[in-house]
């Protein structure tokens, strides 16, 4: 059975609730964005000479990838405000068929924007539809079936497609190639995740000392959204068992509760790197392997355990699998020290 986490890096389903807060969080311009500092830099210097050059242009379509809960869709929001557009937003695996696509397009306008995460989900039909129309601005669609089906191309306006993923190797070559910008969003500094943590509790209009956000800076793992969420449930802490002040002493009790060590690891990572070394020792461990101790999917794994241990130097890939490395395993063994 997998372990509910609280520093999943991806949107929990227990978060709906809190969707509005996490969209007041979301910072609408360049200035206000916190750290990713190449990144802005080259988007704005795209975005700068699109309005100067004011011929109806669009900006060249976006392509941004990187782990998740760095701040892609936030950026694709702070895109379209610079770029003073409209933003539509969708997810690959909510467009189904080719149908769904040419429906989202042909209610756009000129210099609209179109925020597509999770874009490697896209199905190959909806793919193909989605090459002509970020290329020239037309539609494809078949109507009717059998001998009386006929092909219509309908103009479109000009748009420009955002598009958000984990897995830029998942994605088709032919769709990748139509992105004019591609960028690597990188994980954060922990004197940026500092400023992100400042930036909340104002926000949210809550008091937090500074060696105290130092620490929530050290255990979010370099990632703003699980940042975010643990300064929340940091925060409910202090509500309940103190006076709302969020200090070192309230910090380090609230981190211990939610058993979050001072490498960020939570009780998922700690047991998945104990079930690998208790099991196998320093035996190379397959994938497959890794799920069924675990009790969670490969894809999993891959995309949100490895990536943070394996640049700890907790867990090391190899071309014959996962190994827990030195380091991990001195880290297994000071036990409740780590806490």
């Amino acid at each position: 059975m997998a372990i509910e986490r609280l520093v999943e890096p991806t949107v929990a389903r227990d978060d709906i609730e809190e969707e509005r807060m996490e969209v007041s969080l979301r910072p609408m311009s360049f200035d206000e964005y916190i750290g990713q500092e190449h990144l802005k830099r080259n988007l704005k210097l795209a975005i700068d000479a699109v309005k100067k050059r004011g011929d109806g242009t669009t900006l060249d379509h976006v392509l941004l990838y990187g782990p998740p809960g760095l701040g892609k869709t936030t950026m694709a929001g702070v895109i379209a405000h610079e770029l003073g557009a409209s933003l539509r937003v969708t997810s690959g695996p909510a467009i189904e068929r080719a149908g769904d696509l040419a429906s989202i397009l042909t209610n756009m306008k000129d210099g609209d924007v179109l925020f597509i995460d999770e874009i490697h989900r896209l199905r190959r039909a909806v793919e193909e539809v989605l090459y002509s129309a970020m290329e020239d601005y037309k539609l494809d669609i078949v109507i009717g079936k059998g001998p009386a089906a006929r092909s219509v191309r309908l103009d479109l306006p000009h748009f420009t497609v955002i598009g958000a993923t984990t897995r830029t190797g998942s994605l088709a070559g032919p769709l990748r190639d139509r992105f004019g910008i591609i960028h690597r969003l990188e994980y954060y500094k922990e004197p940026e995740i500092e400023q992100i943590i400042k930036r909340t509790a104002g926000i949210l209009k809550t008091e937090i000392k500074p060696e105290a956000c130092m620490l929530l800076a050290t255990r979010s793992r370099l990632t703003p959204r699980i940042a975010n969420r643990i300064f929340k449930r940091v925060r409910d802490y202090a509500d309940v068992n103190g006076d709302g002040i969020i200090d070192t002493a309230v910090a380090k009790d609230a981190l211990k509760l939610m058993e979050i060590d001072h490498l960020g690891l939570d009780p998922a990572d700690r047991n998945m790197l104990r079930l690998m070394y208790e099991n196998y020792g320093e035996r190379p461990v397959g994938l497959t392997t890794i799920a069924a101790l675990t009790g969670d999917e490969t894809a999993t794994i891959e995309d949100f355990y490895e990536p943070y241990l394996i640049q700890l130097g907790l867990l090391a890939r190899t071309p014959k699998g996962r190994v827990v490395t030195e380091k991990g395993r001195k880290h297994l063994q000071n036990g409740e020290n780590v806490l």
